[in-house]
């Protein structure tokens, strides 16, 4: 019986749903001071869901995105306050291994918006500090560049924690970062780096589906999570999530759909991006038992 990790799915525009607040560029970090609760909940609903990895809510408290917004005195009182309450879920709903999360510095989908690669890892090591003696691995993810992927594996790979990297595509034309790198590029540039799995994530299930044959040529453990949205060509510097909109042909059963059959075609590792809610977790989770698959924790793959 093939074993499948199932993680979590999309936090940020869920909570969005749920709050009572409007969203700002730091809302999903906000959202951990102000309403710590909904935090807290919505990871235990996706452990219920079958969750088997969840990763912290920390995806937009990086220094340099608290900084824009005059709050990086919230650094890290905002990774601790992430790490406990997803620490607090797991006590409350099921035994879940815990991802620290390494996000992109300026925001999601924006390559060309660097620093020089040294201060790029430096603060990537500044978040790793700040997670590592309370998280079970690292995940990497929505990587959109080569450079961005290695500097953050890098730092992971110091805390001796298991690290899982994520490169997010471009939605459309032949698999490809949205730096315009080949993935092969972007996996060479992890040479000499251990990487537990590699993966893809916060892009169309559609390029998803077109990349994965290329992603598992490379060899090792691959995953995928893919977002619900029609587009995010909207999503600009410093904006908010809310100029985005979801895809209609996405609900739970439809998206359960396309992730089964990025397993029949070789991905171990399966959950969701934006727009990836419970109810799409638990009909993941309920079509990989009927397909025959065991649902594993990451620790135990």
């Amino acid at each position: 019986m093939k074993k499948i990790i199932l993680t979590d799915g999309g936090m940020g525009q869920e909570l969005v749903r749920r709050s009572k607040s409007e969203p700002t560029p730091l809302w999903s970090a906000r959202v951990l001071i102000d309403e710590p609760d909904l935090v807290r909940d919505l990871h235990a609903e996706f452990i219920r869901a079958g969750a088997r990895v969840i990763t912290i809510n920390t995806y937009s408290a990086t220094p340099e995105r608290l900084a824009r917004e005059g709050a990086e005195d919230l650094f890290k009182p905002l990774q601790k306050r992430g790490i406990e309450l997803a620490r607090q879920a797991r006590d409350e709903a099921g035994d879940t291994a815990i991802a620290g999360c390494l996000s992109p510095l300026f925001g999601s989908y924006a390559p060309a918006l660097t620093i020089s690669y040294q201060d790029t890892l430096d603060i990537y090591r500044r978040i790793v500090a700040e997670q590592a003696d309370g998280v079970d691995l690292f995940l990497c993810e929505t990587m959109a560049s080569a450079d961005e992927a290695r500097a953050a594996v890098t730092a992971a790979s110091e805390s001796g924690k298991p690290v899982w990297v994520s490169w997010t595509l471009a939605d459309h034309g032949k698999p490809h970062l949205r730096s315009g790198e080949a993935i092969a590029t972007a996996a060479s540039a992890l040479d000499g780096l251990t990487v537990a799995a590699r993966l893809v994530n916060c892009c169309r299930p559609e390029a998803i589906a077109a990349a994965l044959p290329e992603l598992i040529g490379l060899g090792g453990p691959v995953g995928a999570y893919a977002n619900g949205f029609t587009s995010t060509e909207a999503l600009k510097h410093g904006g908010t999530v809310d100029v985005l909109h979801a895809r209609h042909d996405l609900g739970p059963d439809a998206y359960a759909d396309q992730a089964i059959g990025w397993v029949e075609a070789g991905a171990s590792i399966v959950g969701g991006c934006c727009e990836v809610g419970p109810p799409h977790i638990a009909a993941l989770r309920d079509r990989l038992e009927q397909a025959g698959y065991e649902i594993s924790g990451v620790l135990h793959a």
